[in-house]
């Protein structure tokens, strides 16, 4: 009998490569979205990967009664990964209460609808913003490093909902949950039918990167120069999102078929890290294709540098991101092409 899992933010560029493994795992797969940032053609690309076109139904998870709807009409879902979150650190500087009201109601939601419909575990979809800017000392971050103050709103309610989620378990709540924090997903599907489409001007480093590249924006600007690095540019652990989709499947697994703690964290990354004029340069020399780009001032909210220790994902979960950056940046590539012969950007 095949588990059903509810996929919150499904059709986002996380969500739709995790359902994709999901599917690929066995498990039946419902998918809540609001569609604010992401399309739903993305549900012909999962169906062209696997064979399996997923439940869908567009649900704005702050909403209590649409969401509760979602569990009476799919009665058997046992575990839920929730991703639906707004996610982009500059926006929620400008946009904080935006970033209270979707990222907290909607995880609140569902904590309160797991037990009356007996889903047995959640994995949220947590950053490794929640340790804000680790001191010197404790990078690589293990799960046990200090968290420094949040430095954006969006960083903020990550750290909040971990929160909510220890509070609720340590309540009795009759729950169990796994907490993944995670670095910097890139890429794309292998197939290119899958990838990163952020809605408008995109917020992250590799979209930009490769719409550039395309020449659909005139140049990318790199936020400071000064950092302390060894080219000036902030460092991230960036990890390729199917090797992250396959750490999500690992993780529903253990909640749902392992005697475990009812609550665990594990960071998700590649255990190093790359500086975006690294990624940049990685990029070129991955395609063959130029990028325009110029350095600018700093960015409010951003990190200057951070990466995972994530031994104890590749232990316990028995997973551990292995693809080679130049490869994942050619599958970003691919998708953009794909987008371009389609007519998408």
């Amino acid at each position: 009998m095949k588990q059903t899992i509810l996929v919150t933010g499904g059709t986002g560029f996380i969500g739709s490569h995790t359902t994709v493994e999901l599917i690929e795992s066995g498990y039946e797969v419902v998918i809540v979205d609001d569609l604010s940032n992401s399309k739903i053609e993305v549900l012909d690309g999962i169906e062209k990967i696997t064979g399996v076109r997923p439940a869908f139904e567009k649900v704005d998870l702050k909403d209590y009664e649409a969401t509760e709807s979602v569990f009476k009409k799919y009665p058997k879902i046992e575990g839920i990964i929730h991703f639906a979150a707004s996610k982009a650190v500059g926006e929620s500087v400008e946009k904080p209460l935006l970033y209270y009201r979707n990222n907290v109601v909607s995880l609140v939601n569902l904590l309160e609808l797991m037990p009356k419909y007996d889903v047995k575990g959640i994995i949220f979809s947590s950053s490794c913003t929640v340790y804000g800017q680790p001191k010197p000392e404790n990078l690589p971050v293990t799960e046990t490093a200090p968290h420094q103050k949040a430095v954006s709103p969006y960083g903020n309610t990550k750290e909040i909902n971990e929160q909510i989620i220890y509070d609720y378990i340590h309540s009795h709540a009759p729950i169990k949950s796994i907490v993944l924090r995670y670095f910097n997903p890139i890429g794309a599907h292998p197939s290119a039918l899958i990838g990163e489409l952020p809605n408008g001007v995109p917020n992250n480093l590799i979209p930009f990167v490769t719409q550039t590249a395309m020449g659909v924006r005139k140049e990318l600007t790199i936020f400071g120069n000064d950092y302390n690095t060894p080219d000036g540019t902030c460092i991230r652990d960036y990890i390729y999102v199917v090797d992250l989709a396959k750490a999500h499947v690992a993780a529903m697994t253990r909640v749902l078929d392992k005697e475990t703690d009812s609550l665990e964290y594990f960071n998700i990354g590649t255990g190093k890290g790359n500086s975006t004029k690294e990624i940049i340069d990685t990029f070129e020399k991955a395609t063959g294709v130029k990028v325009n780009w110029k350095f600018g001032p700093r960015r409010e909210g951003d990190i200057e540098k951070i990466w995972g220790d994530c031994t104890k994902a590749n232990e316990v979960l028995g997973w551990k991101a292995d693809t080679q950056l130049e490869d994942v940046l050619l599958s970003a590539w691919r998708w953009q092409e794909k987008l371009r012969e389609d007519g998408v950007m």
